[in-house]
């Protein structure tokens, strides 16, 4: 990662103006007047809203007395969408990298006392401060590549203080940035290691106590569950899905990862924003997943760094019109990911992704995976001015480079960033 001030000075400056001269991603667009394909774009932002979009040479008269900014043909997509990361923790769990080349599995390297656990202690032993001070340089990497909303989770914490403290940092780094974040109540991770054998314990805890109560402090924007044989049934899931139901929160949920638990089925049920990872999600889970609306959420890099083999129903999953989002999945054990590109890429090459569907899955569909759909992932008018503009001559290169991070003009809740950082 490169070295950045975790600190910015202030906000950008203001991106009102006639954003002209663009190459816009046709289906990542919605023009007020059609653009004709290879056509220049503009974009009308006014107090931070996008007010119109279409041709260059159709810009209505009525915004015609603003400033005009050169987009000197650079191509031009929404702010990218990082809908699953974790990026609030203590610590990094290099060694279990190392365990892993050395034959060890996940599953046994969880059981030794690693994996979650493992994050967790280290997050307990942290303070706020020092968790904001790590997570901020994690974010402004994902910020210089184009992010303009993400989603964060806890779930290292496993204890009401400790999510608190993840969810408060997570508050925080989006007021400090200007960055649109989602904050995600995991508390259903993983059994800390006071409730050993006690899972109903803990999970009662969760549903009568650390839910209720962090919601209450506005803390919780949707509440996700670990539901695998090595974290939580499909029992104990669905009593932490009603819990989220009273308090009137949507929930989503790790599904289908290591094994089909069935459940996306019962994330369905439940009218899940997103079931992720999903590798063993089975065809009665994708039949429930496209009547309930669900996003299917592919984490390609928890699957090269575990070195998977057994691919989503990629090809079911479009039959069936689920949409799919791409995330980093960024996490310290399994996704060490700061590249939301470089996703799209192995999308592509691990998951026999197009380019088109891997550009709508880290905007269009990562945006509606936040419950998002109306305010990002898309450039039309009415919405707050979240846009990239990449210098690169085709949309292709989205998704074809790897290893490098081309310099882009990013305009973030209506203020302007040059490769992340303010212009």
């Amino acid at each position: 990662m490169r070295d950045r001030i975790p600190f910015p000075s202030g906000p950008g400056p203001s991106a009102d103006g006639i954003w002209h001269g663009l190459l816009p991603v046709q289906a990542l667009v919605q023009p007020d007047v059609p653009v004709p394909p290879g056509a220049r774009a503009s974009i009308v932002v006014q107090q931070g809203q996008i007010q119109w979009v279409g041709p260059d040479a159709a810009v209505p008269a009525a915004w015609q007395h603003l400033p005009r900014r050169q987009g000197a043909g650079a191509l031009v997509t929404p702010g990218l969408v990082d809908c699953h990361t974790h990026l609030v923790y203590g610590g990094q769990r290099a060694n279990e990298f190392a365990l892993r080349l050395a034959g060890a599995t996940y599953e046994e390297v969880a059981r030794a006392g690693g994996g979650i656990v493992s994050s967790v202690k280290a997050t307990r032993a942290a303070s706020e401060d020092e968790l904001f001070a790590q997570a901020a340089l994690r974010l402004q990497a994902l910020l210089a590549e184009g992010v303009c909303a993400i989603e964060i989770k806890s779930g290292y914490g496993l204890a009401l203080e400790h999510e608190r403290k993840q969810l408060r940092v997570a508050r925080r780094l989006g007021e400090v940035f200007g960055v649109t974040v989602r904050t995600t109540f995991l508390g259903a991770h993983a059994l800390p290691p006071e409730y050993a054998g006690r899972s109903q314990d803990y999970i009662d805890l969760v549903c009568n106590d650390m839910l209720p109560a962090l919601a209450a402090e506005g803390l919780v924007d949707a509440v996700d569950v670990f539901c695998e044989r090595i974290a939580f049934t499909l029992a104990e899931t669905e009593q932490v899905f009603r819990s989220a139901q009273k308090l009137g929160i949507p929930v989503k949920l790790h599904a289908e990862q290591l094994s089909d638990m069935g459940g996306a089925a019962l994330a369905a049920r439940y009218g899940a924003l997103s079931c992720d990872h999903i590798e063993h999600l089975s065809e009665s889970g994708i039949a429930a997943m496209q009547a309930a609306g669900t996003v299917a959420v592919l984490l390609p890099g928890a699957y090269y760094a575990l070195r998977d083999t057994h691919v989503p129903p990629i090809q079911a999953l479009r039959d069936a019109g689920v949409p799919m989002a791409v995330s980093t999945d960024h996490n310290p054990g399994t996704s060490p990911a700061l590249s939301l590109l470089l996703m799209a890429n192995m999308a592509c090459t691990l998951f026999r992704l197009t380019v088109p569907e891997a550009l709508a899955g880290i905007t269009t569909h990562a945006a509606r995976a936040l419950g998002l759909q109306n305010s990002h992932g898309l450039i039309a008018s009415g919405r707050p001015a979240n846009f990239v503009l990449w210098p690169l001559a085709d949309a292709a290169e989205l998704a074809y480079w790897f290893g490098h991070q081309p310099a882009c003009t990013i305009v973030r809740q209506g203020r302007i960033h040059v490769d992340g950082a303010q212009a």
